[in-house]
């Protein structure tokens, strides 16, 4: 029988196999830095297999988070710390902590009352009212409460070992599991350093000092703040001062005050603007006969997205003006199209700026964040300030929120052009103008269009909102449904928004087959 042949990649006794490992016992002496024969071993046991290999680290068993961190390995670190916290937590409470002290808070808040019925019991009974029952009732089931609470407290105050001896569990298995992860992780952590050598290495003692204070403060404040709940306020109330708050607020109050005696030009400006736009789509759509928009509406669709979604549309205008919800959908339609139009007008040439500039796109990405996290309630405050109530105020609030996603989806798009495809259209000679709207935005189209529509879809969510500061439409009704608990009008005028939503985005993202 023959000898099966050594794989050559195996073999341990060539001299490039010799040279091998010298350089990775090197390496590894100079990650680990300290005990590196002890990690040299663990990290060949490791090696020697693709699947976990658990092996036993005393110092991490021991220091637990504190090792994890110290070497780095915060991934590690964090979990560890807070289950390690709860077990403390849950040994301090069951040796020194309290433990029937909300019971007791209750028998004193319930004796209080039982003081107050046993007056009013005695004074009934003095005077011969026919309540003496009543209060004899009450007093005798507060009594019976303060019984029943009371034997809770002492059998809480007895499950205090118990308690404790879970949280000792608790810490032996974390301790266990740590000792046996801790080499798996940190021979991982040492793979990742040999390809970027500015991973942290080493175990410094300035790592070692942050970490140990920083874990020890969570854990002994934990500790003291359940363990001996409402002793040390300083655990419980964020040290403030009410002033920080009143000067703040009249900071702000004279900020937005400024702003409005001085940028009323400003402001008179761009409502004229924004009221330019919506009358003349608020004529379009509503004061032109209904026969005329909805035959539009159905032959653009038909145009964008095929047959088939130009019959649903004319199925969702018919259910809009059957319901006598034409006239509010159109006018809906004219404010949403203010909105939309004026986004994706400012929207589109602004992410074709920011594309090719890092620096400024990541100046203002803080801003479109902002603006797409803060509650629209909480905006809406310096809109009304700005541009008092009414539509223009509803276009604003509804750019603020549905603004920002073209924005994003068109320096999204931009950059995902190929550099080889810019490349040889430079190298035939094209011009800027030219690698634009030649390579740039037909590359970019699908990307756009989904900003697009997605502008369109968040700005129709501001239906409702924008009602509040006195938008007209669909959002109107929705409004007076939610202030009547009228169900019925509620739903439906939903579906018709719900509708509108579904047109517009058939007409924008559909591709007629």
């Amino acid at each position: 029988m023959k000898d099966t042949p050594e794989n050559p990649l195996d073999a341990k006794d060539t001299e490039g196999a010799r040279a091998y490992a010298a350089e990775r016992q090197a390496n590894i002496r100079t990650f680990v830095r300290t005990n590196p024969d002890y990690y040299i071993a663990q990290f060949d046991t490791i090696g020697a297999s693709a699947k976990f290999t658990a092996t036993f680290n005393l110092m991490a068993g021991l220091f637990g988070p504190v090792w994890f961190g110290a070497r780095g390995l915060w991934s590690w670190a964090l979990p560890f710390l807070i289950i390690e916290t709860l077990a403390l937590v849950q040994i301090s409470r069951g040796l020194f902590g309290d433990l029937a002290a909300d019971a007791r808070a209750r028998i004193a808040s319930i004796e209080g009352t039982l003081e107050l019925r046993q007056q009013q019991l005695a004074a009934a009974i003095e005077s011969g009212s026919d309540r003496v029952d009543v209060y004899q009732r009450t007093v005798d089931s507060l009594q019976a409460a303060i019984g029943g609470i009371r034997a809770d407290a002492d059998a809480l105050a007895e499950q205090g070992l118990s308690i404790a001896l879970s949280g000792l569990a608790i810490l032996l298995v974390v301790k266990a599991v740590q000792a046996a992860v801790a080499n798996w992780a940190l021979e991982t952590r040492f793979s990742e350093w040999l390809s970027d050598r500015t991973v942290r290495s080493g175990l410094p003692m300035s790592n070692i000092i942050c970490s140990a204070v920083f874990m020890a403060l969570i854990v002994l404040a934990a500790m003291i703040h359940y363990s001996f709940p409402g002793r040390f306020t300083i655990l419980t109330e964020f040290p403030t001062n009410p002033e920080y708050r009143l000067t703040a607020i009249n900071e702000v109050e004279a900020f937005f005050a400024w702003c409005v005696a001085n940028g009323e030009v400003l402001f008179d400006f761009i409502t004229y603007g924004i009221r330019m736009i919506l009358d003349a789509l608020e004529l379009i759509f509503v004061s032109t006969p209904w026969i005329v928009i909805a035959s539009l509406i159905v032959l653009l669709t038909w145009l964008t997205a095929g047959v088939r979604t130009a019959v649903w549309s004319a199925a969702f205008l018919s259910y809009m003006g059957l319901l006598g919800f034409w006239e509010k959908a159109m006018t809906t339609l004219a404010l949403l199209g203010t909105a939309a139009c004026l986004s994706i007008l400012i929207g589109i040439p602004l992410g074709m700026f920011c594309a090719r500039r890092p620096k400024f796109y990541s100046f203002i990405q803080p801003i479109m964040d902002f603006m797409q996290t803060m509650p629209a309630f909480v905006f809406m405050i310096p809109v009304i300030a700005f541009f008092g109530t009414g539509k223009p105020a509803a276009v604003v609030t509804t750019m603020i929120f549905g603004g920002t996603p073209v924005v994003r989806l068109t320096v999204l798009g931009l950059r995902g052009v190929p550099e080889s495809v810019r490349e040889a259209a430079i190298s035939f000679g094209a011009n800027k103008w030219y690698l634009l709207t030649r390579v740039d935005l037909p590359l970019a189209a699908p990307s756009i269009r989904a900003g697009i529509n997605q502008t369109i879809m968040l700005s129709l969510a501001m239906v409702v909102v924008a009602s509040l500061i006195g938008a007209k439409g669909l959002g109107e009704d929705v409004l007076e449904a939610l202030q009547y608990a009228n169900v019925g009008q509620g739903i439906l005028a939903g579906f018709a928004i719900l509708f509108c939503a579904m047109i517009l985005d058939r007409i924008v993202q559909g591709q007629r087959k």
